[in-house]
C-alpha cells in the first residue's frame, strides 16, 4: 500500500507542505473544511501569516460591520488553488474532492478548485435553520452622528426593522469535484476502482442520493433531502474546543456515496477534530489527517482512540470483498466478451 508511513495517523503540519510528501494517485477521496479565514478577512490579512494562526476558528459570516475587502478573497483563492493542485495530484484518476465552504466564498473555492484541474461534478447543499442571524442595526452608527437627539431618534424611527445586508445564514455549500478520469468511467473504475457513485446508498424515503442534506425536520418540507442531525455532545466529546464540528454522520454519507475500494483511503488535509478520520474508521476504511493546530491533532486522537474498534463480522467482511472482487471479474469477463482486451 502507498503512503503506508501516514495510513490510518493524524499528522501535525501545513498541510500544503504535508501534501507534497504524498505520493501521486494515492487517494480515493478527500474530504475537508477547510479554514475560510472570514474572521481574518481585514486589511490587516496576510497569506503568510495563515498558518502560524495556532487558534484560528472557521468564522462562517463577517463579524458585524467588517469591511469585506474583494482582495482577500482573492488570496483566498490564489492560496487554496495551491491546495487543490496537490490534492488533484494525490488523487488518484476519478477520485473525488469534497470541499465545506461558505455561501461567501463559494465561488471563489468552486473557481480554485475548478482552475487547478478538477471538474466539478455538483454542490451540495447542507441546510439547518439553528444559526443566529448577523444583520446589524444602524443605531449604533446612529448614535455616533453629530446631530441632536430628536433627529437621531427620527432616523432610528425611519431606519426601523431595516439592518445591513446580512442574511440568516441556514446553508452551507460543499464543492463536490472529481480529479478527471483514466479513460472511460468504466475502464477507470476497473483500473482505479473509483470514480462511480453508489446510488445504493439511499436517502430520506428511500429516494436516489440527492444533493440537498438537512438536519431538523426541513425534510418534512423538502422530501427528496438526507436527513443529518448537527453533532451532539456526546459526539463532538466533552474536551473538544473546535468550533465548527461536522456532523459524522454527514461525512459518512459523502463517503460511502464515493468510496467503493475496500482499502481506499480518505484524507482530509484541514481534519480539525477528526471528524472525517472517524467517518472514515467507521466504515472500515483508511484515513490520513493532517492540520496544523496541535491542540486539534490532540482532539481528534483523543475522539479515534476513544471510537470502539471496528468489528466487521465474518459475514460482513466476505460481502465486502465479494462485492469488490467480482465486480470487477464480472467486468473484465464483460470486456473480455466483446473484444475490449
Amino acid at each position: 500500500m502507498k503512503n503506508k508511513q501516514k495510513i490510518n495517523k493524524i499528522i501535525l503540519g501545513d498541510s500544503l507542505e504535508i501534501l507534497k510528501n504524498i505520493e501521486n494517485s494515492s487517494i480515493d477521496v478527500v474530504l475537508t473544511d477547510p479554514p475560510y479565514f472570514l474572521d481574518k478577512l481585514d486589511n490587516n490579512w496576510q497569506y503568510d501569516n495563515v498558518n502560524n494562526k495556532k487558534n484560528q476558528q472557521v468564522i462562517k459570516s463577517l463579524p458585524s460591520g467588517m469591511k469585506f475587502d474583494r482582495e482577500q478573497g482573492k488570496k483566498f483563492y490564489n492560496w487554496y488553488f495551491k491546495i487543490s493542485k496537490e490534492i488533484l495530484r494525490v488523487l488518484k484518476p476519478g477520485g473525488f474532492f469534497f470541499s465545506f465552504s461558505s455561501p461567501r466564498l463559494y465561488h471563489r473555492m468552486a473557481s480554485a478548485v475548478d482552475d487547478a484541474g478538477m471538474e466539478i461534478r455538483d454542490c451540495f447543499l447542507w441546510l439547518y435553520t439553528q444559526n443566529q442571524a448577523k444583520a446589524m442595526s444602524l443605531n449604533h452608527f446612529i448614535d455616533k452622528l453629530n446631530i441632536n437627539n430628536e433627529k437621531k431618534e427620527k432616523l432610528k424611527s425611519k431606519f426601523q426593522g431595516w439592518k445591513t445586508p446580512q442574511l440568516k445564514s441556514c446553508f452551507e455549500p460543499i464543492v463536490m469535484a472529481q480529479k478527471p478520469t483514466d479513460g472511460t468511467f468504466l475502464n477507470n473504475m476497473i483500473k482505479n476502482s473509483i470514480g462511480l457513485l453508489n446510488t445504493e446508498v439511499k436517502v430520506g424515503d428511500n429516494m436516489f442520493p440527492a444533493n440537498i442534506l438537512t438536519v431538523e425536520n426541513i425534510n418534512e418540507i423538502i422530501d427528496k433531502a438526507f436527513l443529518i442531525k448537527k453533532p451532539s455532545k456526546e459526539e463532538k466529546s466533552d474536551f473538544n474546543s473546535h468550533k465548527t464540528v461536522k456532523p459524522l454522520e454527514l461525512c459518512e454519507h459523502l463517503i460511502k456515496l464515493t468510496a467503493f475500494y475496500k482499502d481506499a483511503v480518505v484524507l482530509d488535509p484541514f481534519v480539525g477534530s477528526g471528524t472525517t478520520a472517524l467517518a472514515a474508521k467507521k466504515l472500515g476504511l483508511h484515513y490520513i489527517g493532517v492540520d496544523i493546530n496541535p491542540e486539534y491533532v490532540d482532539i481528534a486522537l483523543k475522539r479515534l482512540n476513544s471510537m470502539p474498534k471496528l468489528k466487521l463480522s465474518k459475514m460482513q467482511n466476505k460481502k465486502r470483498e465479494a462485492i469488490s472482487f467480482n465486480a470487477q471479474v464480472n467486468i473484465f469477463d464483460l470486456m473480455y466478451s466483446k473484444g475490449v482486451f
